[in-house]
């Protein structure tokens, strides 16, 4: 029996807060934009200075998987 190829959508969802030093709201919302981030393999990480950030997420993912497509009908 030949398999195929199937395209499984999936989402990754970390959810954890920022502690950010701001004037405000969306100071604070902009810092975390334009510093903050998730580096693939990685580790959540900030550009912005230690004494400007703390943060606290979980390390084990909410996983969602969508549609599932097929992509080649057989492979060889």
């Amino acid at each position: 029996m030949k398999k195929k190829v199937y395209r499984v959508r999936t989402q990754y969802i970390f959810e954890g807060v920022f502690d950010v030093v701001a004037e405000s709201k969306e100071d604070a919302r902009q810092k975390v934009l334009q510093n903050c981030g998730l580096v693939m393999g990685g580790s959540i990480h900030s550009t912005l200075p230690d004494d400007e950030i703390n943060w606290a997420f979980s390390t084990h993912p909410e996983v969602r998987t969508g549609q599932i497509t097929i992509q080649e009908e057989e492979t060889k």
